[in-house]
């Protein structure tokens, strides 16, 4: 099992995340990717993602670990950006693999869907117009994270 979580500033290379993934196991049979990018619209020209170092990344490796358990992933990759992103900029690198796509898949929308609520990222839009605001969470991010209900404890 490996898990790779980053929070950086730099772009990440999807071909080199996505080779690392594919060769970690002979095992894989699927893969699973989800990147999110700045979305425009409404005059918006940027978006800058400030985070809790430390904090930000023991979260992230948490749900990680959490989505390797739960759909017994044989790797998997969290990269998220911080600083300032124009629009069309990649923020998020979601990479999950499997022994069959279903698991890989489902993953990626688990771990998306939960560090979209989780994780201790703030964010704020800056406008053509000058205007600038703080993002607030929305109604549908929590309700999607909800889905997911809470990992059962271990029987261990």
């Amino acid at each position: 099992m490996s898990v790779r979580v980053l929070v950086q500033q730099a772009a990440f290379d999807t071909g080199a995340e996505t080779a690392r993934l594919s060769s970690l196991s002979d095992h894989i049979g699927g893969m699973g990717l989800f990147i999110g990018q700045v979305r425009g619209g409404d005059g918006l020209l940027s978006l800058t993602l400030e985070h809790y170092p430390g904090m930000t990344e023991t979260i992230l490796n948490q749900l990680a670990q959490e989505g390797m358990q739960r759909f017994s992933l044989l790797g998997c990759t969290v990269i998220h950006r911080v600083g300032r992103l124009k629009v069309g900029e990649p923020i998020v690198l979601v990479g999950t693999a499997a022994a069959h796509r279903g698991a890989a898949l489902s993953a990626t929308s688990f771990l998306i869907d939960r560090l979209k609520t989780g994780a201790p990222f703030w964010k704020k839009e800056e406008f053509a117009n000058g205007h600038a605001a703080w993002v607030d969470a929305r109604e549908e991010d929590e309700h999607a994270a909800a889905t997911w209900g809470q990992m059962p404890p271990s029987s261990s």
